[in-house]
This record gives structure tokens, sequence and C-alpha cells, in this order.
């Protein structure tokens, strides 16, 4: 008798991967939930990290060391990543990755701000879940940074549940579910409950995205050319990458809808926002919020292209 035989699903995976036969751990929840506020990310004069690059900007500049996004996955290396991205209706910003004080902002230092749960992951990550709860109405950035600035080290943490807003259950349950087929296979599911009485407006955007390799002026390792991700057909698009390859991203729509339509842009920074110079790309990381939230038809591109993409 083979001494596999007597073994489950998910220890047959791991001998696998620990005898190289087949890499079950090349994805998993390796990607951040937030990336902005960091050392990694400082270049500054002054070493001040925690400031140079704030939550505001993030959804417009481009990382180089690292990606986040919220309730995603991504390969070990960060190359390819998918995360949700979301909009109640009334957020000043399109929803893209946790919110949190930073060292200056927090009475007892740097702090994330929002209800998130990590509910269950095999050790290789062949099944994880996770839940996040989207308040209905307006998110309270300003509130949350002015009264945890104002208190004192004596005091207790303002926390999101102590502004009220998810009274009434005024608020969504996400759920992201991964699942492995095989190693370079998986399929994610995603469940939205409304758990107020009323009828609410949720806009979901599956994104995926390549992390930016290719505008730092270097070759080598790590410093990989401009990776591609294009409309094939409906539903599905085509990823490509030098060092991962090809794969498919493929939407399955709703009952009774129709295949859903994609948005595309650059992980580029938008410099002509946040610094005054040229883009050299009409096409930039924070397309999908002016799309949304601004409802500007023109940021992302019509040619169905990019390094960013996400149904709609």
């Amino acid at each position: 008798m083979n001494q596999n035989d007597n073994l489950d699903a998910e220890s047959q995976r791991l001998r696998e991967e620990v005898r190289r036969e087949k890499n079950w751990k090349r994805w998993g929840p390796y990607l951040a939930e937030r990336q902005w506020g960091t050392v990694r990310e400082d270049y500054s004069k002054d070493g001040s990290s925690w400031d140079y690059l704030t939550h505001d900007q993030a959804r417009s500049r481009a990382y180089r060391w690292g990606e986040d996004g919220l309730l995603g996955m991504c390969d070990r290396q960060g190359r390819l990543c998918f995360a949700l991205a979301l909009w109640n209706g009334v957020d000043p910003i399109l929803k893209e990755r946790l919110f949190g004080l930073s060292s200056n902002e927090g009475n007892h230092g740097e702090d994330v701000k929002e209800c998130y749960f990590y509910l269950d992951s095999t050790p290789t990550h062949s099944y994880m879940k996770a839940l996040y709860k989207y308040p209905q109405s307006e998110f309270p950035y300003t509130r949350l940074v002015e009264e945890n600035r104002h208190r004192g080290q004596d005091l207790g943490e303002f926390e999101l549940i102590d502004t009220g807003i998810f009274e009434e259950n005024r608020y969504f349950d996400i759920f992201a579910e991964y699942a492995k087929a095989a190693s370079n296979d998986i399929l994610i599911k995603i469940t939205v409950a409304n758990r107020s009485s009323q009828a609410a407006t949720l806009h979901l955007l599956p994104t995926i995205w390549f992390k930016n390799t290719w505008s730092w002026g270097r070759t080598g390792e790590s410093y990989w050319s401009k990776p591609c991700i294009e409309y094939k057909k409906d539903g599905e698009l085509l990823l490509s990458q030098e060092t991962l390859g090809k794969f498919r991203f493929v939407v399955e729509p709703l009952p009774n809808i129709d295949a859903p339509t994609f948005l595309f842009t650059e992980n580029e920074t938008n410099a002509a926002k946040l610094f005054g110079a040229e883009n050299p790309s009409p096409y930039v990381k924070d397309a999908f919020h002016e799309y949304i939230v601004n409802a500007r038809k023109d940021a992302v591109n019509p040619e169905m292209v990019g390094t960013k993409a996400a149904p709609h």
C-alpha cells in the first residue's frame, strides 16, 4: 500500500509542497491590507515614514516594494494581485484598502480603524475565507482621525464601532472565499449580504492587477518588463507576465445577467494629481476611483488593455 493512501487531501498537498512536486503555496493571503505609511515606501529627507505616503495618496501612487488590497491574495512575490474594491454610493473614495491611523495620529500609536475578520485558511491556502463589514453610511474618515488625535494616552481608543455607523445593522457583510482546484487554478467566490432591513446600493469591483516593476529605471530581478492584462472575450481576460507566464481570469455572470463589462487602467502613479507633473499615460492607478465615484468615463482605457482590470 502506498504511504500516501492514508493521507487526507490537505496532508497530501503539504507533502507535495515539501517535495517540490507541486507549488501549492505559490498563491496565498500574502497581500497586505495596508501598505501606505510604511518604512519601505519612505523617501522623505527626514525619515518621516509615517507621513511620507499617506492613505489619501495611496489610491493614486504606485508602490515600489509591495501592494495592498481588501480581502485579497497574491503570489509569493506579489507580482499578480487580486482584491476587492467597494463603493456604497456616499463615501468620498473607493474603498480599496484598510483605513487606519499613523503612529503620529493615534493616541496609542498606529491603529487600523476597520472591522474585518480572517475566518479560515488551510496550511497550503487551498481554502481561505475572510469577512469585511462595510458601512452603508459615509465612512467617518475625518472623525476617526480628529477624535483619536485629541485623546491622550490615558484614554481608550476611538474605534469605528464607537461612531455608531453600524447602528440598525446599516452595513454589508462581504465574504471572500478562495479554493484551489490545482496549484495555479483558483476559484474565487464573493458573497454580499445586506444586514439592513432597507435596500442599499453597493458597487463591487473584484480587481486584478500587476505590481509595478517597470517604472523605476532599472532592470534585473524584481524589475521585470511591463506585463499585460487584455480583454479576450465575454467575461475572460488574458494575463501575461514574463516570470509568471500566462493566466486566464474568468468572471462567471450571475443568473439572468449579461456578461460583465471590464474597466482597464495602468498601475501607474497619477503624477499630475500628486506632483503637478505630466503623466506618462492618461490611465493611472486611481482610474477606478475616478470612474466610479466621480463618474469620469474617460479615466479608463477604452482599448480594454492595461496592468489593472476589474469587472463592473
